[in-house]
């Protein structure tokens, strides 16, 4: 079968930016070629997707380290500030194997694999388990979470100072985040993850998804301290890095923009629980979101950000604008926010 290729993001119209992302080609590509005469070998660093029974969303990422005997230990060795100077292998071709079929693929320049694909076995409602291989390396599995088509309803929350409270400033949060704090250190919202378990035990079989202007590079680290807190399995979905139009410079809110509108493509019948904050961009993406797709949400809940976060987060939205189109739920916490669901019909009453 032909492979299917994950497209790169164009380049961008100005010329600084098209020279940036045309340097960091370069770089990669030269790096890539001195860690292979070093005896760097490709490992696949598996994300959970997600898909029903016609399709599947595959995402992993292809990175060069040292060869180990096992795969596993090979991406335990990319971590923390490791995952940011890794060097990721641009257009790498991976095999996909679904249900015995095998697909070859193809990674962007960012070493990233995101593609759509049809299934010619059908899966059964549930977690099931992919394989991954890259040249001649070790497979690996992958989980994809295949949606109940019966399922009518969707959990989609932000992170940052959704899931995980970040109080830092927008510009150091990145760095912070990945440099300097581990999962064991980082604190969870009180309440979100008993209120998303709620909306999971009173929806069986929906999608969860966790949706952020994070990097890849990070993924690891967010799915550890999301099993640590006890919030459900779901598909992460990031971005890249790098000083790109995609990377460095990306626009998180084309990211999330995007990725809504994929996923109102992918699950036309689905109305979506959008989870978010009331920083400066989220209330903003969500009522776009509303506004275009009205019959894809079931309601927003906004988590009301503390003076000190806010100050942090860049602001707060302007309080002036009605919410419309969706009911829209305010609270400082998880268990304030159930109890706001639970008014309006949206989580039954314990």
């Amino acid at each position: 079968m032909t492979a299917a290729e994950t497209p790169d993001t164009p380049l961008p119209d100005r010329p600084w930016a098209r020279r940036a992302a045309r340097l960091e080609d370069s770089f990669h590509s030269w790096r890539e070629r001195r860690a292979r005469r070093r005896g760097l070998s490709p490992v696949i660093i598996p994300y959970r997707g997600y898909g029903t029974e016609r399709w599947v969303r595959v995402l992993c990422r292809v990175l060069l380290t040292k060869p180990e005997r096992d795969s596993r230990s090979a991406r335990a060795r990319i971590r923390g500030w490791r995952s940011f100077v890794s060097i990721p292998v641009a257009h790498a071709v991976v095999t996909v194997t679904v249900g015995g079929v095998q697909v070859s693929v193809r990674a962007d320049r960012g070493g990233v694999v995101d593609v759509d694909l049809p299934l010619e076995v059908g899966f059964t409602p549930g977690e099931h388990t992919i394989t991954l291989q890259v040249e001649d390396g070790e497979p690996v599995d992958a989980p994809i979470d295949i949606i109940d088509p019966d399922a009518r309803i969707g959990l989609l929350s932000d992170i940052d100072d959704t899931v995980m409270v970040t109080s830092l400033p927008r510009p150091f949060l990145a760095a912070w985040n990945t440099f300097v704090l581990d999962e064991r250190a980082r604190r969870p919202v009180p309440g979100m993850a008993v209120l998303y378990e709620r909306i999971v035990a009173a929806h069986a079989g929906l999608p969860v998804v966790y949706l952020s202007t994070g990097a890849w590079n990070v993924a690891p680290t967010l799915e550890r301290f999301m099993g640590r807190h006890l919030y459900p399995t779901g598909t992460l979905l990031l971005t890249d890095w790098g000083p790109t139009a995609d990377r460095l410079f990306r626009s998180g809110r084309d990211h999330k923009r995007t990725s809504l509108e994929r996923l109102a493509d992918g699950f036309p019948d689905i109305r979506w629980i959008l989870v978010g904050d009331d920083g400066q961009h989220d209330e903003e993406l969500y009522q776009a979101f509303v506004d275009s797709h009205p019959h894809n949400v079931e309601a927003v809940a906004i988590r009301q950000l503390s003076t000190p976060e806010a100050v942090f987060a860049g602001g707060r939205r302007n309080a002036d604008v009605p919410h419309r189109g969706a009911p829209w739920v305010q609270a400082p916490n998880g268990a304030e926010l159930a109890d706001a669901l639970t008014q309006i019909g949206v989580l039954p009453a314990r």
